[in-house]
């Protein structure tokens, strides 16, 4: 079989590059640290592509000393020959947007990096960029500042540094910090994301290290058993009801390959991904599996004779309670909603799951009777479950369905538009007066709470609607909740663009935004994917010195500093709570749009924060223990 040329002709020009520094989050989400982390996985996803074409099988990521980052990959290299724009083909790709070999279809059959998008904006967005291609026996060098080239070709071409025997790419680059809030990769969501990727490429190795001060580290990615293995690790710590079950097949061009799992706990945990990029907002891939699985699960209880003519059907969540799964498919020409391709909508995608699942898995029953009778045995406790769990659902939120606040505590606003409107879930009723006078009550509500709510992850669902608070919480938001079984959310209800957690700045109140946070996580997600929550940071100290005007400071960094910095004698006031502001004071900090500080609830990697808040408030103790061992050094005490 004669391999795909990859040369200058390869790479296709659209347009320009000017838009990027203007709106990066346009394409890459966000200029916070999910954003940030965004650059790498951009890079990565193009060596990866490299491996998918069939050149590529080990690829080096590294975290540098001074703050940057270099991925290495040992595939075929960026063409750096002559393109018929009149300058190499490297500069084209790193410097315009919308170019790149993932155009030409011979280059690429399936690709996963932003389609020539991604490494120009990396480019764009990065302080200094340096780039060294291995190809044709040199290494060939190429460096920018900000996405503008500060090395002079030679005769439209790169210079080269030497001779080599090696192939690839590799790419350092430092983020600007005029671009992002932050430019300190976060370690733990790269580490997760190189693991995941060598799940899903199981002939592919990943060299990670890091080089940090403090952080040394260096791990070797590789999983030859892949999504098998994706699912055993998903599921470590459960007790499963059978081994993974693994099919795949390919339908028009569409490969599907799938692992699915039933454990003891009656959740869901599917994962979808599409040409490697993790689709956390599923689409049209996870639509074809689940709709034929449950068909299948039906169809074979009937036949079975566990569902009885009068029966109804199991629901689609009956069917995969208890489920993990992961669905990987490679498309030739995948359709994204969003550049940063969060949700997929291919419609042929849909077609290509629903029929390999429905041809593989019937295969795999109809030799494993048993096996399919136990996953029949989950729907059915599922399915009890639901009914008793929808009475008391019904039981207990008929009363208030029509209540506004059934605790008589909500001080509304007057407004009741929904985006203009935002709500504080404060802790006390001291805070909640003082928070209540401070207001501009035209478009802030408070809703005090009465310390610790329950914690959700240890409790039934009908105990946790029991709990006067979080049933106050329910009916405040107006859009009702999604949990387990079925789902009753309906975001458009929501009566508040703005859910405000302010508590008070030490430990008590760090639990107590951790409960809540839990709570909204497990009952209210799309709240916190579609940014409505918010953690209200109220300043620790105020000083103020003999001459001059007073300061607010947030933490004990802040402290230092100041000390640091100012000369001469200061008076130091501390806040132990809320309460000790008096309106003003509470308005000025905390309430104020112009004047406070909010930090925005993100989740970057939806299966680690499930497993982190699984391990950190769940029954299990001893990975809880574990982890306050390896983590006891990054805590802030409070004095």
């Amino acid at each position: 079989m004669a391999k795909a040329q990859y040369n200058a002709d390869s790479i296709t020009v659209l347009e320009g590059l000017e838009a990027v520094r203007k709106r990066p989050g346009m394409y890459i989400g966000s200029v916070g640290t999910k954003g940030l982390n965004h650059l790498i996985y951009e890079i990565v996803d193009n060596a990866v592509d490299e491996h998918l074409a069939g050149f590529c099988d080990q690829i080096w990521v590294t975290l540098e000393k001074d703050g940057s980052c270099t991925i290495k990959d040992a595939g075929r290299g960026i063409p750096v020959e002559m393109h018929q724009k009149g300058m190499s083909a490297e500069r084209i790709v790193l410097s315009t947007l919308h170019a790149g070999g993932k155009f030409d279809n011979e280059a690429y059959k399936t690709s996963g990096g932003l389609h020539g998008v991604g490494s120009s904006v990396v480019n764009a967005l990065s302080e200094h960029m340096d780039v060294k291609v291995y190809k044709n026996g040199m290494i060939h060098h190429d460096a920018y500042e900000r996405g503008i080239p500060v090395v002079e070709l030679v005769d439209g071409l790169l210079p080269t540094l030497g001779r080599t025997k090696q192939t690839g790419t590799e790419i350092n680059f430092l983020p600007d910090p005029e671009i992002f809030e932050k430019t300190r990769f976060k370690a733990e969501w790269l580490k997760s994301r190189l693991h995941e990727t060598a799940y899903l490429n199981p002939n592919l190795e990943i060299n990670y290290e890091n080089k940090r001060e403090g952080e040394e580290e260096k791990k070797v990615y590789h999983e030859p058993e892949g999504i098998v293995s994706y699912v055993r690790q998903l599921n470590s710590g459960k007790t499963a009801v059978h081994q993974p079950i693994y099919f795949k097949g390919t339908i028009e061009r569409v490969e599907v390959e799938v692992a699915l799992q039933f454990v003891d706990t009656f959740e869901e945990n599917i994962l979808g991904f599409c040409n490697n990029i993790f689709t956390q907002e599923g689409g049209t891939h996870i639509a074809g599996f689940k709709t034929r699985f449950t068909q299948m699960i039906n169809t074979y209880a009937r036949e079975l004779g566990i569902l009885k003519e009068k029966d109804a059907n199991f629901t689609g969540a009956d069917t995969r309670n208890g489920m993990t799964a992961v669905i990987a498919i490679k498309h030739p020409d995948p359709i994204f909603e969003g550049q940063t391709k969060t949700k997929m909508a291919s419609a042929d995608a849909t077609k290509a799951v629903f029929t390999v699942t429905g041809d593989q898995l019937q295969h795999y029953f109809d030799r494993n009777l048993e096996e399919l009778k136990s996953i029949i045995g989950c729907a059915e406790k599922s399915a009890k479950i639901r009914k008793a769990e929808e009475k008391a659902k019904t039981n207990m939120l008929t009363k208030s369905r029509f209540s506004f606040d059934s605790n008589g505590k909500l001080a509304n606003c007057e407004s009741r538009d929904a985006e203009k409107c935002e709500i504080f879930i404060v802790e006390g009723d001291s805070a909640g007066g003082s928070a209540k006078t401070a207001r501009n009550r035209k478009y802030q509500a408070i809703l005090p709470i009465r310390g610790k709510i329950l914690n959700v992850e240890k409790a039934s669902i009908d105990k946790v609607l029991a709990n006067a608070e979080i049933k106050t919480m329910i009916n405040t938001f107006g859009c009702g909740f999604s949990e387990g079984y079925g789902n009753d959310f309906d975001i458009t209800k929501l009566r508040y663009n703005k859910i405000i957690l302010m508590t008070d700045a030490d430990v008590d109140g760090s639990h107590i935004d951790t409960l809540l946070l839990t709570f909204l996580y497990r009952f209210m997600p799309e709240l916190i994917f579609n940014g409505h929550v918010y953690i209200a940071m109220p300043p620790l100290f105020k000083v103020i010195p003999k001459r001059g005007e007073g300061q607010y400071l947030y933490d004990e960094k802040d402290l230092e500093r100041y000390r640091k910095t100012h000369k001469g004698e200061f008076t130091l006031q501390r806040y132990k709570g809320l309460g000790e502001m008096d309106a003003e004071q509470l308005w000025e900090t905390t309430l104020d749009p112009e004047r406070r500080v909010l930090k925005q609830v993100e989740i970057e990697d939806v299966r680690m924060a499930s497993e982190i808040t699984e391990m950190l408030m769940g029954s299990e103790v001893p990975p809880r223990r574990q982890f306050i061992y390896e983590h006891a050094d990054e805590a802030e005490i409070d004095a």
